[in-house]
């Protein structure tokens, strides 16, 4: 088993030190959290244990999993990786992409691994369809959440439109082109609204809508491709494939069947792909056990993580221009 602390004891450190403690492939030593009153109220309600400073946790553990504020995750993730610890960092990597390149670069150095907590690509719904995503043309994504005061320290970019960046770079293989974006702060100093246009080299074509200020949650993906639309629900866990293939001689009576101008007939038809459900922040915290003790590349790299940093940064720099 791993030796794992967490730094951080807010509202997502909690759930990540419970599912460690849960954990067949970990073992949790304890955490730090800099609010002493937080940190003692966490001890006292459930056992785990406070380290009064974050050298002597980073020292008793083989894996550190960083779950606080984005401006502090460089010099926490330095911290450790230079004394040889294993990290998972939460997204987004770093404040800044210089921060997040160096990261990298003293990964390679001290030879340890880390993943970035990108959730979404342990959806069951993602998960579920994966495969079937096959070279999109045109995504659409809509990320929209109830006002939360939490997390309005960043623009909504960084808060939630990072997820489907993500998610959209792990199937489209391709460099990205040109981005058009916009912007509204309605409540915050940073933007609550956000629609970015992505175009890549490949021609595929990915809208992105995020919003913090919506009066219902949505967070739905739609792919589509060569003779295939594809719809994930991220937040229902459900999935919708609709794929085409050239119509049958014969017709059956309930063939759905489409016919182009040039006379060309196709047949829709649907697939239910199985939604397995799982915990998505457990099986990203025991995935990264995985590639550390498989000596493999975890899910989400920090490479992979830095890429989605990378255009959500542009996007920002875009709402300028």
């Amino acid at each position: 088993m791993l030796k794992v602390g967490v730094l951080g004891a807010g509202h997502l450190g909690k759930i990540h030190l419970r599912l460690l403690n849960q954990s067949a492939k970990y073992e949790l030593i304890g955490f730090y959290d800099p609010d002493e009153i937080n940190a003692k109220k966490v001890a006292d309600e459930f056992g785990y244990t406070s380290y009064e400073n974050i050298n002597a946790l980073i020292d008793a553990v083989d894996v550190i999993d960083i779950v606080t504020p984005t401006l502090s995750h460089y010099n926490c993730a330095k911290k450790a990786i230079e004394k040889g610890k294993h990290i998972f960092i939460e997204k987004p990597i770093t404040n800044t992409l210089e921060e997040a390149e160096e990261l990298i670069e003293l990964e390679s150095k001290f030879k340890v691994k880390g993943q970035v907590g990108h959730v979404e690509r342990f959806n069951p719904a993602f998960i579920a369809v994966n495969d079937s995503i096959q070279n999109p043309m045109f995504i659409e994504t809509h990320r929209l959440a109830e006002f939360n005061p939490r997390g309005t320290d960043v623009p909504v970019v960084l808060d939630l439109m990072i997820h489907d960046i993500d998610a959209i770079l792990s199937v489209v293989h391709s460099e990205v082109k040109l981005i058009n974006a916009s912007g509204v702060s309605v409540i915050s100093k940073s933007p609550d609204i956000a629609n970015a246009r992505i175009e890549f080299e490949n021609g595929c074509v990915a809208n992105l809508t995020a919003s913090r200020i919506s009066l219902k949650n949505m967070r739905k993906s739609r792919f589509f491709q060569k003779d295939a639309y594809i719809s994930v629900d991220f937040l229902e866990k459900k999935v919708e494939v609709v794929k085409m293939k050239d119509a049958p001689e014969v017709l059956g009576d309930f063939d759905m069947i489409l016919q182009n101008a040039e006379g060309i007939k196709k047949q829709i038809y649907f697939e239910n792909p199985e939604v397995e459900a799982n915990n998505a922040i457990l099986d990203e915290l025991e995935t990264f056990a995985d590639a550390i003790n498989n000596n493999t590349t975890p899910i989400v790299s920090l490479n992979q993580g830095t890429a989605a940093l990378r255009v959500a940064l542009q996007i920002i720099e875009a709402f300028e221009n």
